[in-house]
């Protein structure tokens, strides 16, 4: 049996069965794998080809989306801490003075639009990244750790699963060890393993595009420079060739990406003999007329840009079977320059929209169909990214233009195509197609009820204030990485109770929409929070059934409420009356059954300042378009997008639209 240790090599026992087989311990691998290792009746195993875990990394870019990904798990304020923040971006573009050639500020934007995310763009080492997620899988309920040192040989299915095999070289790292083999099967096998994967390789696919045939240097470096904007992102034209900076974190660390022109058609870079001298030397003449002292490099690199990417993401296809078992995603799938900070960031994305969809299937909540959505959601997203790269480059490789009749991109379109691709480049400007969990027909008629929360769109956050505690919060915040799906009611103004001092006196027994909602929810066998209830654990770590009526009613599907009614004003009305909030807002927690007080929330200006970048706080229901008399039902994904817009009320004893959404997936 694997031990846990950091560098295991202990022989597998044959024959030895995972449900999730992970290859490749990158961004991808790891995020899928954290996700995975929060559940105890989940056995993964995360098999990397490396020895031990990455100390130095090439990525840096952080987007706002992967930031509120963090939060999801719980580690987002340690990469801020540690992280540089990327506040604005500055433009300079060419300036000719007496027959000399330089360059001057042409103008600069913020680098995250307002309002987009309560979360800034940083740039952190990915090796840190690593290490976060790392120990987020440790902190599991299973304690997770990668298994190092072992090469994927051979992959093929086998009935209900796969059998993969390693090879496990017994050495220091000095290539003279016994060589040894391993087998595992696996329920499922995800390959995380780089743009050269062997899994992609196994199923006989290959990443499909051309090379751009533009080279590029990058630099690490420390300097000292007469350059005014070092700290800045900056994107820089000059008749010298073309330059990204990126301050890293610590200080005075900065990356230089550095055009160094085309190549000719078939030529490779390991052919070129390149030097960091010759780097530096180009940026040196980029930078005039300010000085550039290059006085250490600690990481250099030369590379040919291209976009590649695989056309289809599982082995569905290949062996005629309905279901995938094995998948691919990451550099295994799709390959982009990193000018856009995109690499990173979009394969941690990809671990995540598997995660909790694996989750689902082997836990019995989903039918196996879920899986599918993996590669029609993702390769759409890859396919988009690609497309906006290619044109991000041209822009990038383009000399600046010198008059209206030459050759050359406009310094000022430049910066135009860049600020309007911030929602790109942010993470956030991505929408996935309609599906089973994507429910854009049947939210259709309901979408103009909270036009803010588009269908198939991450949940935008919103600043709200905690009922119970008056505590601000970020409400995208209360989605965790848990595998359970988030049903948002916004009420339609009424109050959230029945006052049973006035229902007494008038015999007024009517409610309103919002509460038959809250009713319907907590009461009805139909109801997707007691048709889909997760069985609980029990002290042998088996289960006690499917959909068993003891489990917590939120285990699978939690509900939240957004109020208009302040908080002060409902605290009195509470008192006053006698009433209580319905209980599927507050079910009981834990053994002791105490009272859930996290999950309502009033739309008043928070008495902090927590809403990001945002100058000033707005209502959420007009920042979000959402109705206030009539209200609105969010239903968001256990990943955070927006699966379905519904109205509040029962008709016919069913919520409308609520139980043919879940059943649409959902086994119960």
């Amino acid at each position: 049996m694997w031990e846990r240790p950091r560098e295991q090599r202990v022989l597998l026992p044959r024959g030895l069965r995972f449900d999730v087989l992970i290859i490749g311990a990158g961004p991808a691998g790891l995020c899928l794998a954290a996700q995975l290792a929060q559940f105890p009746d989940i056995r993964i195993a995360l098999a990397e080809q490396k020895r031990d875990r990455l100390k130095v990394g090439q990525a840096d870019g952080i987007q706002c989306r992967s930031i509120e990904i963090f939060e999801a798990f719980g580690f987002s304020e340690r990469v801020l801490r540690e992280a540089y923040w990327v506040n604005e971006t500055v433009f300079w573009k060419p300036v000719r003075t007496g027959g000399e050639s330089g360059i001057t500020r042409g103008g600069r934007t913020r680098d995250v639009p307002e309002g987009v995310s309560e979360f800034p763009h940083v740039i952190l080492n990915q090796a840190r990244i690593h290490d976060f997620w790392l120990d987020t899988m440790a902190r599991g309920p299973r304690g997770e750790v990668p298994y190092y040192g072992r090469g994927l040989v051979g992959l093929k299915r086998e009935g209900e699963g796969v059998e993969a095999t390693f090879e496990v070289r017994e050495d220091e790292g000095n290539g003279a060890g016994e060589v040894r083999r391993e087998m595992v099967r696996a329920k499922y096998v995800v390959g995380c393993d780089g743009a050269r994967s062997a899994v992609r390789s196994s199923l006989g696919l290959a990443l499909e595009g051309d090379s751009a045939n533009q080279m590029w240097g990058v630099m690490d470096i420390i300097c000292k420079t007469t350059f005014p904007d070092i700290r800045y992102k900056c994107v820089i034209q000059s008749d010298q060739g073309n330059i990204v900076i990126i301050p890293r974190e610590g200080g005075y660390l900065v990356r230089l990406y550095i055009e160094l022109g085309n190549m000719e058609p078939g030529t490779r870079v390991r052919d070129l003999d390149i030097t960091k001298e010759d780097l530096i030397k180009k940026a040196q003449g980029i930078f005039l007329p300010f000085s550039l002292d290059v006085k250490d490099v600690f990481w250099w690199s030369v590379y040919e840009i291209g976009q590649r990417l695989c056309p289809q993401f599982d082995d569905s296809k290949i062996d005629g079977s309905k279901d995938p078992r094995i998948f691919i995603m990451g550099d295994a799938c799709h390959t982009h320059s990193p000018k856009a900070g995109q690499g990173m960031n979009v394969s941690m994305q990809d671990g995540y929209n598997m995660g909790w969809k694996m989750a689902s299937v082997l836990r019995g909540l989903a039918h196996p169909d879920l899986l599918r959505t993996y590669s029609t959601e993702r390769y759409a997203i890859a396919k988009e990214l690609i497309d906006f790269d290619r044109q991000l480059i041209k822009m990038y490789g383009r000399r600046a233009k010198e008059s209206d009749s030459s050759d050359g991109v406009d310094p000022k379109e430049f910066q135009r195509y860049f600020t309007k691709a911030l929602m790109y480049t942010s993470g956030v400007g991505y929408s996935y197609p309609s599906s089973s969990i994507t429910a854009e027909p049947l939210s259709a008629p309901y979408q103009h009820l909270a036009t803010g929360f588009p269908v198939g769109e991450r949940f935008h956050s919103h600043p709200v204030v905690r009922l119970h505690d008056a505590k601000p919060i970020q409400l995208a915040q209360t989605v965790r990485a848990d595998g359970r799906w988030r049903i948002f009611l916004f009420n339609d103004g009424s109050l959230p109770f029945v006052r049973q001092d006035q229902a007494q006196m008038n015999g007024d027994t009517t409610r309103s929409p919002f509460l038959e909602t809250c009713d319907y929810l907590l009461t009805s066998p139909s109801s997707p929070l007691n048709k889909y209830r997760y069985p609980c654990p029990l002290s042998d770590g088996q289960t006690n059934g499917h959909s068993h009526p003891s489990a917590p009613i939120d285990s699978t599907i939690e509900v939240l409420a957004v109020l208009q009614q302040p908080h002060d004003e409902l605290h009195s009305l509470l008192l006053e009356s006698g009433a209580s909030l319905p209980e599927v807002l507050t079910p009981p927690k834990g053994v002791h059954g105490l009272m859930n007080v996290h999950n309502v929330f009033c739309d008043e200006k928070p008495y902090y300042n927590i809403w990001g970048a945002t100058m000033e706080w707005r209502s959420i229901y007009e920042a979000r378009g959402v109705s206030k008399d009539e209200g609105v039902v969010v239903v968001v994904r256990p990943d955070g997008y927006v699966s379905a817009v519904l109205p509040l009320g029962v008709k016919g004893g069913r919520c409308e639209g609520l139980e043919e959404f879940f059943g649409g997936f959902m086994l119960g």
